[in-house]
């Protein structure tokens, strides 16, 4: 496999395959598309597991917005409803089709969606196991190995 960033980070990491093949299907798809930047959208840090994604969607009815969650990837989708027959001498609010895709970490949901002042708000939250929490070890102290997660089936 091609690294980007070097052999050298490697060299000290046990376990990131996922997450290095991520970045590389990152930088695949950075590549292969051009910038999109419609409709434009903040991600916040609202609390250390907190977080919200806001996206403006102007002209859009809730009708029209789709959300989904699917292999931590969150897609947000409008489609606007062609029902106006409304004749514009200036059409200076965009309400074209979109979709907008956002990868997740594993252990982040979606808490909610609410339409706030032509914002669609999308609340996150990082919910870290017990499991993956630090843990101090004792010297001379033995732990039985265990499973921490069943691998998937093929």
């Amino acid at each position: 496999m091609n690294y980007p960033f070097g052999r050298n980070i490697l060299l000290s990491t046990v376990g990131f395959d996922r997450l290095l093949n991520a970045f590389n299907d990152l930088e695949k798809s950075v590549a292969e598309t051009k910038s999109v930047t419609y409709p434009p959208y903040n991600i916040l840090k609202m609390g250390e597991h907190d977080y919200a994604i806001e996206i403006a969607v102007a002209g859009f009815n809730s009708d029209e917005i789709d959300i989904t969650v699917d292999n931590n990837k969150l897609t947000v989708t409008g489609k606007v409803a062609q029902t106006s027959d409304t004749e514009y001498l200036h059409r200076g609010i965009a309400t074209r089709d979109f979709t907008r895709e956002f990868t997740l970490a594993e252990t982040v949901v979606v808490r909610s969606a609410d339409m706030q002042n032509g914002l669609l708000v999308i609340n996150l939250q990082n919910i870290v196991p017990e499991a993956s929490k630090p843990k101090r070890i004792e010297i001379g102290a033995r732990v039985e190995p265990r499973l921490v997660r069943e691998p998937k089936a093929a």
